[in-house]
């Protein structure tokens, strides 16, 4: 307990009282501090960009990854549409062009999207049970 009480007098503080300097050098010392400023909105958007980007190449390389270990033999147009929507969200940071088709922070269109998901349960359908 921080505080103690004896009968007949007030309550005492057992430990010392941390001053702000000590807080901040304790902190400094652990590698942080309070010196760094929160990020601005337009950092923000563009943190969540690049991880919805990361997150639409990890599904991509997921359908192929299933894709291949379940023995399902992909058409060519289904290997060049994964293919080119990874390289165009690398590029470009987004798979299309038009803001009709899809999501305005979004990465894949709603039509790339089901497409994605069409190739993923193929290869869930023929995954072998093991």
């Amino acid at each position: 307990m921080a505080f103690t009480s004896k009968p007949g007098k007030p309550l005492q503080r057992t430990k010392a009282f941390q001053t702000n300097t000590a807080l901040k050098t304790s902190g400094m010392k652990q590698g942080g501090g309070m010196k760094t400023a929160p990020p601005s909105p337009a950092e923000q958007r563009k943190a969540q960009q690049k991880s919805l980007q990361n997150a639409t190449l990890r599904a991509l390389e997921k359908a192929r990854h299933d894709a291949a270990t379940s023995g399902v033999e992909l058409s060519p147009w289904e290997s060049d549409f994964i293919e080119g929507v990874a390289e165009r969200v690398k590029t470009y940071g987004r798979a299309f062009a038009d803001p009709d088709k899809g999501a305005m922070n979004g990465t894949l269109s709603l039509r790339q999207g089901v497409k994605l998901n069409e190739i993923r349960k193929k290869a869930r359908k023929a995954k072998p049970d093991a």
